[in-house]
Formats: C-alpha cells, sequence, structure tokens
C-alpha cells in the first residue's frame, strides 16, 4: 500500500494529510471527509466500529467528497482497480465538521518515493467551515474537570458567559439572553418551549460530541440568536462493551456558604443575616450504568445508558422580623436513560431510532425558625408547615434515515416527538380550606391555609416536528435543501385554591365612612373601624401552540482550491395561538441570508481566513400567550363584616360595598380578542451578524486563532400598558372622551409591539368594536430599540496528543444598548417578551447602557495532563469582569411630573433615577472580577487494566464566593427614602466543593 508523493508532502505522508480539497460543511449530526487523490481512483472510507462502507470516486480534478457521515472513527483507502495505494488510519469525523483526508500534494511539489501512509493526523484547521464551534468529543470530556452538565461544558466556549443565577441552568451567547439559544438532541430540537429558557437534557455520560457553535451558523439552523448547543448522542459498534459509574459529593467536603448580609443603608436592619447560607447543605450521589454492542454484526446495534442522581439538600431563608423565617428541605430523584437503535440495512440506507427520558422528582419540606434579634441567635422548628412533591419530565422519541442514493445525492428525513408532565402537589392541601390572609396592621392578623394559588394539575409540555434534507454533489457545488417543522403545545397556568377564592381582610382607617376604597371600583369604605374584607377570584392559563416552520437552498461553492463560499437562504414561519386554537401573532415569509467564505491561504488546512454574514430570527415561546392571551379571571368584590369565624377565619355578617365583582384588568375571565393581542404586522425578534477571523498551526503541535463579531439587534418583541398614546390619538381623530378612555384603557392593558418604532393596534372602543390605532414612533414616545454586541476572541489550542492537551481563549466584548433582549435581568424578571421594560416611555430613560451580560473581559482555560499510564491531572479556570451595577428608583417628583405620578406611574423603584437624579444604566460600576479554579485528578491502576478509574475532582478550589447580582432597586417608599435592601446580594458562585468518582468499563 504505496503512493507516489511529492517531497514537500513528506510530513504529510508519514502522519497527516493537509492538502486541500472539495470542503463542504454537513448536517448538524453529521460530518464529512474530503480531499484530493490521484484522478480515476476511489476512496473507500470505513467506519472502525460499525463496518459501516462508502465508496466514491476521486473526479477528474482530483477531488472527491463522502458526506452525511456518522460521526466517529474511520479507517480512508485510496484504491486503483481494487488495489490498496495509501491508507489513513484514525481519520476522526466530528458532527457538523468536515475532516480534510488528502493523498496528493500540489503540482509544484516534486516526487517522493513510495511511502506507505498510516497514522494518527496531526493539527489543521478545518477550512470546510465558516462559522464558529467548539467541539466537546466523549473522550475530551471524561478527561476534563468540569460539571456534568450542558450548561457548565457550553460555558467552556468562546463568548459564552453565565447568565443572570434567576435563570437556572442558562447560559448567554454572544451578548444574547438567555431565551435565545436552540438545543438539539441528535438533529431534534429540545429547547424548552414554553419559555425558551433551557433544555431537555440526558445522562452525561450519553453525549458522545457536543458542539457549541457561537455564531455564523447555515441556513439549515434557524430559531436562535445566541448560540446552538448540538448534543450526537454514543452508539453501539460490532464490539460489545459496558461501563458504569458512580459519582459522591458529600456536603462534608464542601466549604461553608457565604451568608447574605443586609447592606449599610441606614436602616435598623443594617448588617442582619438576610438569608443565613452557612446552614445550608447539599449531599449529592449518582450511580449510571451503560452497554452497547451488535445485535447482528455490522448491521444492527445497541447503545443504552441511565442514570439516577439523588441528592438532599437544606436551604435556610432568615430574614429578621420576617413572618416567612423558615427553612426548606429538598429531596431529589433524577432518574434519566438512554436508548439508541443503529439500523445499517445497508452501505446505502441507514435507520437510527432514539429514545430519551429526563425527569427530576423532587419533595420539598417547608419547616418553621425563629429569629432572636437581642441574641442574634436562630432556633430551628421541627413543626413542618408545608411542601410540595414536583414532577417534571418526560420521554422524548426521534427517528433518523439516511440515504446515500448516489455517489452525489444523499437525502436524509428525520421526525421526532417529546412529551414532558409538569405536576405539583401540595402536601397536606385540603380543598376545603379557604385561603385567609390579612393586611391590615394589627397585633394578631387572621391566617388561615398554606396555599393561596396552585398550579394546574395537569400541566404539560409537548413538541413534534421532523425535516427533510436533500444534498446534491455538482462538481463544484454542494446544493443542499431542506425543510423542517417544529410543532410546541404547553398547558399552564394557576388557579386560587379552595373553593376558587380567597377572603383578604383590609382597612381604609377610622373615620373614612362613605370613602371610596382604593381601587375598588366604586365600592365605599365602611364606617366604624373601617375594616372591610375583599373576596379575591383569580384564574389564569390555558393551552397554548407554537408553530414553526422553515425552508431553505444553500450552496458550498469551491471557487478554487484554496476557497470556499457558502450562499445560503432561509425562510422562516412562526404561528403563536392562544387557548382557543386561534392565532394571535404569525410572521410569514422572513428571509434570511446567511454568507460566508473560508480561504485555505497556503493550500493545506494550515492557516485559514473566514467571515460570515446573516439574519438570525426568533419566535416567541408559548408562555406570551399565557400572560398576553389567555383568558385571565381577576376579581374583588369588597363586603363590610361584623365577625369573623374563629376557626375558619372567614367573615361572619358581610354586608356588600360595591355593585358586585370588579375587575381592574376589565376581564372577567375572557381571552382578549385575538386580534389586539398585538399590534398589526408584528413583526419578529430578529438579528443581524457579521464575523471575521483566523486559524492557523504553529508546526504540528499548536492551532491558534481570532475572531471579531459584530451583532445589532435589528427587531424586538415586548408589551406597552401605556394609556396615553392611544386616548391622545383618538381625540385628536374627534372620537369622544368616553371611547377615548377606553380606547386608552386597552392599550392600558398590555399589547404586544416591536419597540421603537410605528405600530398599528386595534383596539376595543368599549362596544365590543376594534378600531384600528396607527400610531407613529413619535407618538408612542419610545426611544430606538438597541443592543449591539462587540467581540474578539482569540485562542491558542494544543490538541491531545496522547501526553496532554489544553485550550485558553481570551474575550474582549462589549455588550451595550437599551433592551437585553426577552427577558430583563436587572431584576430576574422572567416573562419572555412581556419585560417591564417598554411598558410606557418613562422606563426607558436613561435605558442606554451596558447590558447585564456584559463582561468586558473573559479568559478561559481547560487541559488534561497524562503523566503516566495511570496517573492523568485536569484543571479548568475561568476570570471574568463583573456585570455592570444599576441604581434604579422613582420616577422624579417633580411639578412637571405630577401628573404622570398620579396616574400612570408604576408605584414603585423602576426607573433609572435616584434621589430625583438620572442613573443611567450601568452608572453604578460594576460587580467584581468571578475567579475559579477547578483542578481534577485521576488514577487508572494497571493491575486492573486501564478499565478501572479512580478520580477526585474538585471545584472553586480556592473557595472564592463572588457575588453575582444584586438588588438593583435603590428606593422604596418614594423618591430618597432609601431601600433597606439596596445593593444586597442575590447571589454568590458555589462554594468549594469536591465530587468523587469511580469509573469501570467491560
Amino acid at each position: 500500500m504505496h503512493s507516489t508523493l511529492r517531497r514537500a508532502a513528506l510530513c504529510v505522508a508519514l502522519g497527516a494529510a493537509l492538502s486541500t480539497g472539495i470542503a463542504h460543511a454537513q448536517s448538524n449530526i453529521t460530518g464529512i471527509i474530503f480531499g484530493q487523490a490521484e484522478p480515476g481512483t476511489t476512496i473507500v472510507i470505513r467506519n472502525t466500529t460499525t463496518g459501516l462502507s462508502r465508496t466514491v470516486q476521486v473526479d477528474a480534478n482530483g477531488r472527491y467528497r463522502a458526506t452525511s457521515l456518522p460521526d466517529g472513527m474511520y479507517t480512508v483507502t485510496q484504491q486503483r482497480g481494487g488495489e490498496s495505494l495509501s491508507v489513513r488510519e484514525n481519520v476522526a469525523v466530528t458532527i457538523a465538521s468536515g475532516t480534510d483526508v488528502s493523498f496528493t500534494a500540489r503540482a509544484d511539489m516534486q516526487d517522493l518515493d513510495r511511502v506507505e501512509v498510516r497514522g494518527t493526523y496531526i493539527p489543521v484547521t478545518d477550512v470546510s467551515q465558516t462559522d464558529t464551534r467548539t467541539v466537546f468529543t466523549a473522550d475530551r470530556l471524561e478527561r476534563l474537570t468540569v460539571g456534568r452538565n450542558i450548561q457548565s461544558v457550553a460555558l467552556l466556549a468562546p463568548g459564552v458567559v453565565q447568565a443572570d443565577s434567576r435563570y437556572p441552568n442558562t447560559a448567554s451567547f454572544g451578548g444574547s439572553s438567555a431565551s435565545e439559544n436552540a438545543f438539539y438532541i441528535n438533529g431534534y430540537a429540545v429547547t424548552n418551549p414554553l419559555t425558551n429558557l433551557g433544555s431537555t437534557t440526558l445522562p452525561f455520560d450519553a453525549i458522545n460530541q457536543m458542539q457549541v457553535i457561537t455564531g455564523g451558523y447555515g441556513a439549515e439552523f434557524g430559531r436562535a440568536t445566541g448560540g446552538v448547543v448540538n448534543i450526537v448522542t454514543k452508539r453501539g459498534g460490532n464490539e460489545w462493551e459496558f461501563g458504569g459509574l458512580v459519582t459522591y459529593t458529600p456536603s462534608g467536603a464542601r466549604a461553608t456558604y457565604k451568608n447574605i448580609i443586609y447592606p449599610d443603608n441606614g436602616t435598623a436592619s443594617d448588617g442582619l443575616v438576610y438569608q443565613k447560607r452557612d446552614e445550608h447543605s447539599v449531599n449529592a450521589f449518582s450511580y449510571g450504568v451503560s452497554a452497547s454492542g451488535p445485535l447482528i454484526k455490522d448491521r444492527l446495534f445497541l447503545y443504552a445508558g441511565g442514570e439516577i442522581t439523588q441528592q438532599e439538600q437544606v436551604g435556610v431563608l432568615a430574614r429578621p422580623g420576617n413572618a416567612q423565617n423558615g427553612y426548606q428541605a429538598s429531596d431529589y430523584d433524577i432518574p434519566r436513560w438512554t436508548a439508541k437503535l443503529d439500523w445499517q440495512i445497508s452501505d446505502a440506507h441507514l435507520l437510527e431510532l432514539t429514545a430519551v427520558s429526563d425527569v427530576t422528582k423532587e419533595s420539598v419540606s417547608y419547616y418553621g425558625l425563629t429569629y432572636d434579634p437581642g441574641a442574634d441567635t436562630y432556633q430551628f422548628g421541627d413543626r413542618k408547615t408545608g411542601g410540595y412533591l414536583y414532577e417534571d419530565g418526560g420521554e422524548l422519541y426521534i427517528g433518523k434515515y439516511t440515504g446515500y442514493l448516489t455517489d452525489s445525492l444523499t437525502l436524509t428525513a428525520l421526525y421526532g416527538t417529546q412529551k414532558q408532565d409538569h405536576t405539583a402537589d401540595p402536601v397536606g392541601y385540603d380543598p376545603s380550606v379557604v385561603y385567609v390572609s390579612d393586611s391590615r396592621s394589627i397585633a394578631n392578623p387572621v391566617q388561615r391555609g398554606s396555599y393561596a394559588q396552585l398550579a394546574f394539575p395537569d400541566a404539560y409540555d409537548e413538541t413534534k416536528g421532523g425535516r427533510l434534507d436533500l444534498e446534491w454533489s455538482a462538481g463544484d457545488h454542494l446544493l443542499r435543501f431542506g425543510y423542517d417543522r417544529h410543532d410546541s403545545e404547553s398547558r399552564d397556568g394557576q388557579v386560587t385554591s379552595g373553593p376558587g377564592y380567597r377572603w383578604v381582610y383590609d382597612t381604609c382607617g377610622a373615620g373614612n365612612g362613605g370613602t371610596p376604597i382604593p381601587g375598588g371600583g366604586g365600592a365605599l369604605c365602611p364606617g366604624g373601624s373601617g375594616d372591610y374584607v375583599s373576596q379575591l377570584r383569580y384564574a389564569n392559563g390555558g393551552t397554548f401552540s407554537v408553530k414553526q416552520w422553515g425552508y431553505y437552498v444553500e450552496d458550498r461553492w469551491q471557487v478554487s482550491d484554496n476557497v470556499l463560499l457558502s450562499l445560503g437562504l432561509r425562510n422562516e414561519n412562526f404561528e403563536n395561538y392562544n387557548a382557543d386554537d386561534v392565532i394571535y401573532v404569525e410572521q410569514k415569509d422572513q428571509w434570511a441570508p446567511r454568507l460566508g467564505v473560508s480561504w485555505d491561504v497556503r493550500g493545506d488546512s494550515s492557516l485559514k481566513l473566514f467571515a460570515n454574514a446573516g439574519r438570525y430570527h426568533l419566535a416567541m415561546p408559548n408562555n406570551v400567550a399565557l400572560r398576553g392571551a389567555a383568558g385571565s379571571l381577576y376579581t374583588n368584590e369588597y363586603f363590610a363584616f361584623t365577625g369573623i369565624d374563629p376557626v375558619t377565619g372567614v367573615p361572619t355578617g358581610t354586608t356588600p360595598l360595591g355593585d358586585g365583582p370588579y375587575s381592574t384588568n376589565r376581564e372577567y375571565g375572557q381571552a382578549p380578542d385575538p386580534a389586539s393581542v398585538a399590534a398589526k404586522g408584528l413583526k419578529s425578534h430578529y438579528q443581524d451578524e457579521v464575523a471575521l477571523g483566523f486559524e492557523s498551526t504553529v508546526g504540528d503541535t499548536f492551532t491558534y486563532g481570532a475572531r471579531y463579531v459584530y451583532r445589532r439587534l435589528q427587531s424586538a418583541i415586548d408589551d406597552m400598558c401605556d394609556y396615553r398614546p392611544a386616548y391622545r390619538w383618538a381625540i385628536d381623530n374627534g372620537y369622544s372622551e368616553d371611547v377615548a378612555d377606553n380606547l386608552g384603557n386597552a392599550l392600558a392593558n398590555c399589547r404586544l409591539f416591536n419597540p421603537g418604532e410605528a405600530n398599528t393596534f386595534q383596539l376595543d372602543d368599549g362596544s365590543g368594536t376594534l378600531v384600528e390605532v396607527a400610531l407613529s414612533k413619535e407618538q408612542l414616545g419610545f426611544p430606538e430599540l438597541k443592543r449591539n454586541y462587540q467581540g474578539l476572541d482569540l485562542f491558542i489550542e494544543r490538541p491531545f496528543n496522547g501526553t496532554w492537551f489544553g485550550r485558553i481563549d481570551y474575550t474582549l466584548s462589549k455588550n451595550y444598548g437599551n433592551a437585553e433582549g426577552q427577558v430583563k435581568s436587572d431584576i430576574g424578571q422572567t416573562d419572555v417578551s412581556q419585560t417591564q421594560d417598554w411598558d410606557h416611555p418613562e422606563l426607558m430613560e436613561n435605558a442606554n447602557g451596558y447590558l447585564p451580560n456584559d463582561r468586558r473581559h473573559y479568559i478561559k482555560a481547560f487541559g488534561a495532563y497524562q503523566i503516566t499510564d495511570e496517573w492523568r491531572v485536569s484543571a479548568t479556570a475561568s476570570l471574568a469582569s463583573g456585570r455592570p451595577k444599576n441604581c434604579m428608583g422613582y420616577y422624579p417628583d417633580t411639578p412637571e411630573n405630577e401628573e404622570f405620578n398620579a396616574l400612570y406611574a408604576y408605584g414603585g423603584p423602576y426607573y433609572f433615577y435616584c434621589n430625583n437624579q438620572p442613573t443611567p444604566r450601568g452608572s453604578a460600576g460594576r460587580l467584581p472580577w468571578t475567579k475559579l479554579l477547578d483542578v481534577g485528578v485521576a488514577y487508572r491502576p494497571d493491575f486492573a487494566g486501564s478499565r478501572l478509574e479512580f478520580g477526585l475532582d474538585v471545584f472553586n478550589v480556592f473557595n472564592s464566593q463572588t457575588e453575582q447580582n444584586r438588588i438593583e432597586y435603590g428606593e422604596n417608599g418614594g423618591p430618597g427614602v432609601p431601600y433597606n435592601q439596596a445593593g444586597r446580594v442575590v447571589s454568590y458562585t458555589t462554594p468549594r466543593y469536591a465530587r468523587f468518582t469511580i469509573r469501570w468499563d467491560l
């Protein structure tokens, strides 16, 4: 097995072929092998694990490609007339990537003798890609010191920062908000359909490859303006393999949590404990097993793996003077499993079936806690005050077909479905008990019942969808066509506990008889003490759905041997449905061009210059309908009373004080007209991106590179709740005062719109007739929408050479504007696309500045070193500058603002003002730098034949508990009135802890 080679390519022949070929990107769960070889020869590509074999011809230009290859290790052989000429072994194919395997060099090189070519490749750049991605293989994940979850791995990629801690297990990609990412398992979208925050997960050891794409993704990807996390599970091969893992994270090996303290704000609570975290404890244990192998050799393969995590956790809530003092004990039981069948019907037809189960069971118990401020001590009680049994999750099923119809034509088809149930069963709940609360300032307030509101008992999320992709190799062009659809349905909501209502005691105060009850809809205060009671009824929710589909065309054009041009165009379509299965928002024919170029400068894959540009759209998730398009019952009916039942707390001797139930939102359970929920012709959330960079190799050892990226949010969706624009429009257009008032109130009920531009609303004039109200940007009064991200990513990497590997990334970035995205981290608001921002223009004054996900500097490093065959050490480190801080307060109390404050202002510290002075976004400084170091050691004893491994990982070695976010309200009770929690820490980074591991392979 020999080949005649050129002298300058001798190192290629001995180790790895670096010469260029036709380089084309692949689908999101397969890869490609491409390269140059002698014209007229045949290339045979064989998977060393499953025996899958493909044969392709080298064209007249000396180029070949094999597309849609399952990830794994391959042997590539060049043949002529059935005789082997040369062989490349240990060729790794990674998802959505290309591997250059060339057998000839450029014509300007001199001839060499015939040599045998075998071995593993030296580091080269992937010239087949124009995007930016980081791929983590199972082998690399096993060697790294990293958390066993998707988010921890994603945070190792450049440009990815941890999102606000109030959005658990989420991250921000390239300045986007936490809800703008897309997650895939084996090609199927598993992003949370209710909120877009987070995703389905799976047993960590079932991950074969995880790809994190941080920008420039091609036309086949849509519905993400942040990043893409793409996971491919393990599969079986021709050898049976068995494995097991036990991990233990003991509470005793965890450092003490730092208490959260009331800040020094000149109030009585200065320096007192807000949350007694030094009593927190976490004890976790998990174990897993896996098996893989052939059911029929070379044809049918199975992989099955599962893990169970059991965790005990105690958290303490200690707020001096607060009746809610207590502590919480939680027990988690998290069983997860993954199974995959691969049927190689023939070398030309493949069928894959995947099943994933992701369930979390949690038992929560609440107990009393007494605080003695004089002695500054806490007394833990053993009386259980309440609790919940939660269960979230379900199963995911995916089927995929790949057909190599000809050497140049490949067809793939995928379909999946998922159902996740969400139950919350209150412990000891008695539906006959009426919840009673007391808002009066009295010594012994009335309180009955433990649960005021209950979640829907049959809540769930369900998705189904698929895609069809056709790939045609035509000379220098790889043409790709595809269609995909993803439908999601969510049921969610809340109802009042007990018989559907609760009693709330309050008072107008003595001597105010006959005056209106504030917000009471005309009900009048009683005489005497002024005490009254209201019967509150609340219900909100339903079943909602979103339908998303798109199609694309893409031409991967090899302009020359060294230049690849990617031309793509995607069309996105979104439909959002309310609980009556009626569309309330739709966006059709949204065109998203994608352009990319890769220049293999030297022609040997050692230096790549690349650039890309594109537009990316994002749909609203189902929870938008829950708040904005669902039927909502919220009524109060007011009564005077003569007594209170001492057992039930229910009022006796009631006398109505008004005309019956009154709703401040003018809705009595019916859903709003779908046409009125959103502005007419509402555009979707979309973003434009431009990036350019280079990647290069240093000899046979290192790869380094840089990328500059610019992202601009062009359009967003939020809700506005301002009475004034519609009222003024109606008066200016000759409507009566009553109609103008009705139109103003309709808009004040919050309607979806595109911030910072003109919008046309359809509003109820009070008679049920919708009036089209066209409002210019000036009439609405909002500033231009702005979110700009600029980032410079630098990296250097040493691929594994049998002894060690490592990577260092540095990101310099700037995230500036007045719109974080679909959520609002300033206050931890999770109402996706319906944040407090943009409710009225005054909220956006001084809102321009550095956004919550701005981290000016970020350094990441990870790697592992094989000291001997038995011992390995590893480390992961990160160093990040802190997020910007704000001071938010009341709108200035000045004469010119008197009307606004009296009629329209939110009665709270929600504005970028403090002490009646402007406090622009980010002007209060920054939080401290976050500094984390994780280290690990692993031992594989020789006596076990390297099939047994003992590991110890220590996270946050120096126990650097850094504040992650703070309360950004600076005032409470009015302008200039200090808030005793202003600047209070919300959360710290996790303290030092250890994880012990035992792993075995059979």
